[in-house]
This record gives C-alpha cells, structure tokens and sequence, in this order.
C-alpha cells in the first residue's frame, strides 16, 4: 500500500513499503525539463543534473561514486522533459548512506567552474554521440518540428547554449525551479514507515520555497509539418507523427491497447507486415508520449533508401485498413492480458514501483494502485478503441521527420 505525507515546506513524500525484499530504492522527482527551459537556456535542466554528480563540499565526485560501489549500491538520474529523478538503490541496511550522499549532492553541489568547463564538453560529446545515432536523432526532430514551444526543444539543449552556462546561471535557475513545492520523494522497499518520515523530514524539513510558488501553464499546439535531414548513411529512418491525448486522459488506456496491436510488440500489425512478411526493415514499432496537455503518436522504420517508399505505402495501407476494418475483439482481449501481464511483471522490482509511483505523484497528483489501472484496462471496450483510430489517424493532421539519404524522396509530401 503507497502511503503519502506532505511536510510542512509542501514536499511530498510518496512510499510503499515491500516487506519481502532487502533493498530500497530512492528517487527525488522535480518537476523541470527541458519543457520549462526558455530557448536561451535550452539543456540547463540536464547540465545541472550532469553538475549534481561533480562533486560537493564534502565529497568529489570520486567519492560519491566509491561510496556507492563500495555497498554495492546504485546511483543515477535522469532529465526528460516535464521532470528530473535522481536516485539510488541499495540494501536496507545501507539506506541511511544512499540518503546522505543523494541529499548532499542535492543541496550542497558546489558547481565548480573548473568542473563547468570539462562536463560542457561531456555533453557535448553526448550531442556528438547523439548525432551518430540516427535512429533516435529522427524521433527528436519530430518533435521540433511538430510543437510550437519548448516542448519541442532537445533535452541536451545545444552547442550554443551550452556555451553560455556559468555558475551564476546554473544555480539562479536550480534556485527558481528546484522548490519542495515542485518536489517528490518515492521510496519503496523494506522499511518502517514512521522512521523513514522521521529521516526524510531530518533531510529535507529545512528546504524552504520561494515566497511565491511557481505557476507554469502551457498552450502547446500541434502542428503537422514535414522534415528532412541529410545524412550519408547506409539506412533511411522515418517517424510519422499524429497528435495524441495528453497524460491523464481517459483515452491513455484504450490508446495503449490500440498501440500494441498496431506496432507495439513483435506480434502487432507493422512488424508481421514489414518486417515479418515484406522482409523490408529491421525495426519498426510505434508507441505514445503523453504530456500534460498535450500527446503524439509516433511510428518509426528503418529501412534501405530504395524500400523507403513501398515500407510507407504499407504503413499507411495498414492505417487505412484499421480506420475501414477495426480491431476485433479478440485482438482487443488478447491484448488486455499482454498490457496487464506486462504491468505487472514491471512492478515486481522496488526500481520500477519507485519510477510508477514518483511520477504519477508529480505530473498527475495522484497515484492509482495496480487493481485500478487493471480495472481501466479490463473496462476499454471495442468502441472506445475505434473512436480513438478514427480521432488519431487523420492523415492531413500528420508529420514526417526523415533522417538519411533523402534528396530524391518525393514520396513523403504526397502521402
């Protein structure tokens, strides 16, 4: 059962406690991304996640990795769009370590300039790295190409704006967004309730927020478009992208059935067709990102530049088949069981659980237990998922992003 309490600074704590297991796994959540960024400042939310691991005034950023490997635990974090996570797994028995060593990276990162100048060219590596990776490259220039605001913008952010990080910079920003407001701590594993609200209130109870709490909302509007990238590689990769429903939606539980039948695993529709019967890509799938008011749909191939137009012709044949012919039921049952199967085998780890219930908590405000979301499931009916082929797949509502050998492809504009 996930228990939830408020300190009095407006942090929240989210926490369930799993009394067969030995470990417990930390994440402190913020709500900041790259979403929140203003252009000038596009990868800050990631470079001062880099930062937090560069060292504090007690530790260098040797000794935190050492304190960690030595109990043989884990620490690590993330940075997405609308959030950042660090966080750490070990024993319960070296929970009171993990704790002191995520907190002092969390309010006492020194952010020193030396430090600025040689993690700037870490990522900056990334971003290299990253541009050696069409296959994702591809997926984010979809992205920029279909969101009217900082929903589009790259989580790496760019050279240019890397270049300008100082200091100065990187700790006025963490101060305005890093708020106990704006803050989730999720724990699960073994332990006593009580005594982790008393070691979390010790850690954190003396955060205080800014004087007035932060109100960002949105307007992000899709926007269908088309773009190509050049790039003297061996295949083609191409994402189509359709607008989708925003995180919270009731529409997120039909949508997830419709998405693994139509792409989602290796027995959904585009595999068997492209892949399996064709033979003309390696990998193709497709899956949706939900946002807080907004969604996309994307569906994703790679392929040789001389297939490019016929695995098109066959992903939208399969699209226009689904809004003529529907899914059948049993299609729908079948897959129930899978998502539901899928669901829970994911839960049975303190590191999944942990990720489940942190974000939940941060970008909805609530958190569902495991018997309701099988219940949303179990109650999607055939009729839910058709109205949501007929509201997605809208052909004059989609998007193209292509990366490769593309100055002779005249397929795209015309689909």
């Amino acid at each position: 059962m996930v228990r939830k309490k408020v300190l009095d600074n407006g942090l929240t704590i989210v926490a369930e406690r799993i009394p067969f297991v030995r470990s417990i796994t930390m994440g402190i959540w913020i709500g900041n991304g790259s979403r929140y960024e203003t252009k000038e400042l596009n990868g800050i939310s990631h470079f001062i996640e880099h930062m937090m691991f560069k060292g504090t005034l007690k530790r260098t950023s040797k000794d935190i990795a050492e304190q960690m490997d030595r109990v043989g635990g884990q620490i690590n974090a993330f940075t997405a769009k609308e959030y950042t996570c660090y966080y750490t797994r070990t024993l319960d028995t070296h929970f009171d370590l993990a704790l002191d060593v995520l907190t002092d990276m969390f309010f006492h990162s020194t952010f020193a300039e030396e430090e600025i100048i040689k993690e700037r060219s870490v990522i900056l590596e990334e971003i290299n790295m990253y541009e050696d990776a069409p296959e994702e490259q591809v997926h984010d220039l979809l992205q920029s190409t279909i969101w009217d605001d900082s929903l589009g913008y790259p989580i790496l952010g760019t050279e240019e704006t890397l270049e300008t990080f100082r200091q100065k910079t990187l700790k006025e920003y963490m101060s305005q967004r890093y708020q106990p407001t704006n803050t989730v701590i999720a724990v699960v594993g073994y332990f006593e309730y009580e005594e982790l609200y008393e070691k979390l209130e010790k850690a954190f109870g003396h955060w205080k927020s800014l004087a007035t709490p932060i109100i960002q909302s949105f307007k992000t509007q899709y926007t269908p478009g088309i773009i190509k990238k050049e790039k003297d590689i061996e295949q083609v990769h191409i994402c189509l992208g359709f607008p989708g429903p925003p995180i919270g939606s009731k529409k997120v539980y039909p949508l997830s059935i419709l998405n693994t039948i139509l792409g989602g695993s290796m027995s959904s529709r585009l595999f068997q067709k492209i892949r399996e019967e064709h033979g003309l890509a390696y990998s193709v799938y497709s899956y949706p990102s939900n946002y807080q008011q907004a969604g996309l749909f994307t569906i994703y191939a790679g392929m040789n530049p001389v297939q490019t137009s016929r695995v098109l012709e066959l992903i939208v044949e399969e699209l226009t088949l689904l809004k003529k012919e529907f899914i059948t039921q049993q299609e729908i049952d079948q897959t129930k069981e899978q998502l539901k199967s899928n669901y829970m085998m994911g839960l049975e780890s303190t590191s999944g659980r942990m990720n489940s219930i942190g974000r939940s908590q941060l970008l909805l405000n609530h958190i569902q237990t495991p018997n309701e979301i099988i219940k949303k499931i179990d109650q999607v009916t055939k009729e839910d998922i058709e109205y949501l082929i007929q509201e997605i797949f809208d052909f004059t509502q989609m998007s193209v992003s292509v990366v490769g050998k593309v100055k002779n492809l005249k397929e795209i504009p015309s689909i």
